[in-house]
């Protein structure tokens, strides 16, 4: 562990390769979508026939075909993406079972935050392999293809990836020539265009530009909006051939007006009865601590039209150059990143419990009634969480990959190396929203619009920004001083090696080692009128591996057992994600003790499964069952100090098909079963009062996590995306999803009490809330007809039964609701 001022950051060769897996896209070929039909075959239609290409997996660390891969690996094509009328990463990952999301939360802010397996996979996101730790939403218009690698796989990816990791590839030129667009128009006034334009210019050299626009409101849901545009322009030289150089830009830039969701409805002091109490979120019929019943609408948004705001841009550049040896191919990437985000995010907080109320009356007397409080609930306080930043990474990889044999036994083999650095600053906007007055709601607070009923919002509030919470001096919303914004600078260097070894034509061996070298510095915000900062520095060596043992009964079937182990070292997210192990922001005896002594959480996965490909390989079918358990998770232990015995297993099976049952007929989905447990969630610290000499005492007892569900993780989730043909030109496609309840923390009242000889009791818990959002069942449906083999008019109706459901829990205070029906027709066009 070393202590040091970051330095500049390092210039360094810009070699490298992009890893991990980059697949190619899957057609339905001349009988599918692409290609004529006979309309009502009689006889197509006794039998399959489907001469499409199966969804596989290429790329350096994709050493074997999908089906002789020893894990669960799920590829969401583009043709899926389409289908399902998906504009986002997060809209298009909802077809896949087994992933819920997480909520802005704890310092965690805006962006993508899928749980994979029950673990936050956030800074587990690639683009083309190359690691995207920043937070942001993703767009999907230059996208080709989403794997989803599921179970510990820091082996393939680094550092995190305990749940596994997802990869984006994006569309880079290719041989031939096509212009391909659409233009979508719907209700909420949503309007969305896309363009991908291939173009090969000569024998060696083709240029493909995507681009989009994209404008729309939030069905369901008032004032919210979004807009986007984006562009992401490649070249490649050498197309075709050994050698081939290929450059590629991306940019998107968004504005917003974020949603953050509803209230929950109790907090642990003011929820009634006992036991085992589950709060949600207050929506439909609310009745209040004093009686008084309303009612909350979907459409119900607490936010502020003159305060809130999100901006956000992300630029990356890339270079790969590559050159085939015969069987081994050598390939270098460089990319560079930046992604800026600006927000003031509301969030409709209940913590001092004004949703519900905590009296049936107001004081009238007093310091309390002279302010006006209110403790009859019925309000919503309007915290406006801000933040503003950027993340940069520029990353190296090499990777040198093919085959070769050693007598009969045959390799496919690949051996690469990984540097790259990454920085991210943040600060926050000087901005008052009532933080310092309690309880939140008063007369003053709502008379400055920081409190607005529960029932009856008004997002159009002349809200105003003033000096402080008490100052009535007007004055515009600045950002802090830089001296008080956070810096987080590292640096990676890896190596890593994998072989897919077939012994014999029906027995396979997979094996695959990895070594990073992670340092990490963190200088920590300070107050703005603080002269100087310092840094605190660490570094950390992982060692990852994997093996799997592939059993081949048939040429299209297997069955496999695997073994994979991730790691996350401490401030592994460098502060774009919810850090439960970082480096401090103190620099006391006790917290650099603490720095020496932290350490990488380890995470490990059994797997054992059976994959099949049937119909000539267009349809695949994989079952998994599977256990991941992670240990050194950073929690209190019973001496009141930071001990790393945290502990949690994930146990499910996993079902899931992908591909063409028929030519007619095309499926895309599963079914997940989670059993997610906290084992040992360390220990809560209590306080026994003072007591005539005696001293308040801290008191341990077991964490009220230890035993429970995990958060943010679903115990069962189901997805189906069908699209049927019944004729050359028309496609009717329709899908059912479904996740049950998710938690997203817990609290309960236990005490301590002291007498005055210092002896200390706790008192059991009379009830615990379990903040938490319902199970819910979302279908959508899709009608597309062509009307030539270049044009296609479609109509998408998502969310047909106009389901009031929450797709993310905060750990507090609230939860994020999903838009209600919707619908948009869209003209696409290819040529």
């Amino acid at each position: 562990m070393t202590r040091s001022t970051p330095a500049a950051s390092p210039a360094f060769l810009a070699l490298a390769c992009v890893g991990f897996i980059a697949s190619a896209p899957a057609h339905a070929g001349p009988d599918g979508p692409d290609g004529p039909a006979a309309d009502n075959d009689e006889q197509d239609r006794g039998q399959i026939v489907v001469t499409g290409q199966r969804q596989e997996l290429v790329g350096p660390k994709a050493t074997a075909k999908l089906a002789n891969t020893p894990r669960s690996v799920v590829v969401l094509p583009e043709e899926v993406i389409e289908q399902t009328g998906s504009a986002s990463l997060a809209e298009a990952l909802r077809t896949v079972p087994g992933i819920t999301f997480g909520a802005a939360e704890g310092g965690n802010p805006i962006g993508d935050r899928p749980f994979i397996r029950g673990f936050d996979s956030q800074g587990s996101s690639f683009v083309d392999g190359v690691r995207d730790v920043a937070a942001q939403t993703r767009e999907v218009f230059a996208v080709e293809q989403v794997q989803i690698v599921r179970g510990s796989d820091s082996t393939l990816g680094g550092r995190g990836s305990a749940g596994g990791s997802i990869n984006v590839v994006t569309k880079l030129p290719v041989t031939g020539s096509f212009v391909k667009g659409s233009a979508s128009f719907g209700t909420a006034d949503y309007k969305r265009a896309t363009l991908d334009v291939n173009q090969q210019l000569t024998d060696t050299i083709g240029v493909r530009v995507a681009a989009m626009w994209h404008d729309q409101d939030v069905a369901g849901r008032d004032a919210i909006w979004s807009r986007r545009w984006g562009v992401a322009p490649s070249l490649t030289l050498g197309l075709g051939t050994d050698t081939r150089l290929t450059i590629a830009y991306y940019y998107l830039e968004s504005h917003e007006l974020p949603d953050s969701g509803i209230s929950f409805l109790y907090t642990l002091a003011n929820a009634p009865g006992t036991g085992e109490i589950y709060s949600e979120p207050a929506i439909g019929d609310i009745t209040t601590i004093a009686g008084v019943t309303g009612h909350v609408g979907r459409s119900t948004y607490y936010g502020l039209k003159a305060r809130d705001f999100r901006d956000a841009t992300t630029n990356q550049a890339t270079l790969r150059v590559e050159h085939d040896f015969g069987g081994v191919t050598l390939r270098n990437t460089a990319r560079y990143s930046r992604n800026d985000q600006a927000y003031i995010f509301l969030l409709p907080d209940d913590s001092q419990g004004n949703v519900y109320g905590t009296a049936t009356t107001n004081p009238t007397t007093g310091d309390a009634g002279a302010r006006g409080d209110v403790l009859t609930g019925g309000y919503v306080w309007r915290r406006g969480n801000t933040r503003h930043g950027y993340t940069e990474a520029l990353t190296n990889q090499t990777d040198l990959y093919g085959t070769f044999d050693t007598g009969s036994v045959k390799h496919s083999f690949a051996v690469g190396a990984e540097i790259s650095w990454e920085k991210a600053r943040r600060g926050t906007f000087v901005s008052a929203s009532g933080s310092t007055v309690s309880p939140r709601c008063n007369a003053a607070t709502i008379a400055r619009f920081y409190c607005t009923s529960l029932f009856d919002p008004n997002p159009n509030d002349p809200w105003v920004n003033y000096a402080s919470d008490t100052s009535s001096a007007v004055t515009p919303i600045v950002k802090g001083a830089p001296i008080t914004e956070t810096q987080n600078d590292a640096s990676t260097a890896s190596v890593y090696g994998f072989d897919s070894i077939t012994l014999v034509p029906s027995l396979l061996l997979n094996l695959g080692v990895r070594f990073d070298r992670f340092k990490s510095t963190v200088t920590p915000g300070q107050a703005a009128t603080a002269t100087s900062t310092f840094s605190l520095s660490r570094t950390d060596n992982l060692f990852n591996w994997q093996a799997g043992l592939v059993f081949k009964p048939t040429s299209s079937t297997s069955l496999y057992a695997s073994y994979a182990t991730a790691a996350t070292p401490p401030n592994s997210l460098l502060g774009e994600g919810q850090e439960g192990n970082g480096l401090g922001t103190t620099n006391t005896s006790q917290a650099l003790a603490l720095l020496d002594s932290l350490k990488v959480e380890k995470t490990k996965s059994y797997e054992v499964g059976a994959k099949a490909a049937l119909f000539d390989e267009q349809l695949s079918l994989t079952l998994a069952a599977f256990q991941t358990d992670t240990d050194n998770a950073r929690v209190t232990g019973p001496d009141n100090t930071i001990e790393f015995v945290g502990k949690r297993r994930i146990r499910g099976v996993e079902f899931n098909f992908n591909g063409n049952v028929a030519k007619w007929l095309t499926v895309f989905g599963g079914y997940t079963h989670l059993d997610p447990k906290i084992v040992d969630g360390g220990y809560t610290v209590l306080t026994a009062p003072a007591v005539g000499t005696q001293a308040a005492k801290p008191v341990l007892v077991p964490s009220v996590n230890t035993g429970r569900q995990a958060t943010q993780t679903a115990k069962d989730s189901f997805t189906l995306w069908a699209d049927l043909k019944p004729t050359s030109r028309l496609s009717i496609g329709g899908g059912a999803f479904y996740t049950s309840r998710v938690f997203g923390g817990y609290q309960d009242n236990r005490s301590a009490t002291q007498t005055t000889g210092g002896v200390v009791t706790v008192v059991p818990a009379t009830k615990t809330v379990l903040r938490t959002i319902p199970e819910y069942w979302r279908f959508d449906a899709r009608l597309g007809y062509k009307i030539s083999d270049q044009v296609e008019l479609s109509v998408n109706v998502n969310n047909i039964t106009d389901e009031t459901y929450f797709t993310q829990a905060y750990t507090s205070h609230y939860a994020a609701i999903a838009p209600g029906r919707s619908a948009f027709a869209t003209i696409g066009f290819k040529f």
